[in-house]
């Protein structure tokens, strides 16, 4: 049961290419994000991903999904402690 609140919770943010199919980015790699006037995403390796949403709901997205990590961390430490 836990393990899988932690899978639901740590996906990572779901975005949507120009062809309509959504796919997941790791937000953790992200240098920059443009309006050209599709979202152009910058990875810190230099890889570029163009998605549908705007940077303002890409930044959401990754606010969103960073929050969920954080709540979740007193959730896992206390079931750190019990084992």
């Amino acid at each position: 049961m836990l393990r899988d609140y932690i899978r639901d919770v740590f996906v990572l943010i779901k975005l949507t290419r120009l062809n309509g199919k959504e796919y997941y980015l790791n937000s953790e790699l992200i240098e920059s994000i443009e309006s050209t006037p599709d979202s152009v995403i910058t990875l810190r390796d230099g890889k570029k991903h163009i998605a549908l949403e705007t940077p303002e709901e890409i930044v959401k997205k990754i606010i969103d999904y960073k929050r969920r990590i954080f709540d979740t961390l007193p959730l896992i430490n206390k079931n750190k402690l019990e084992d």
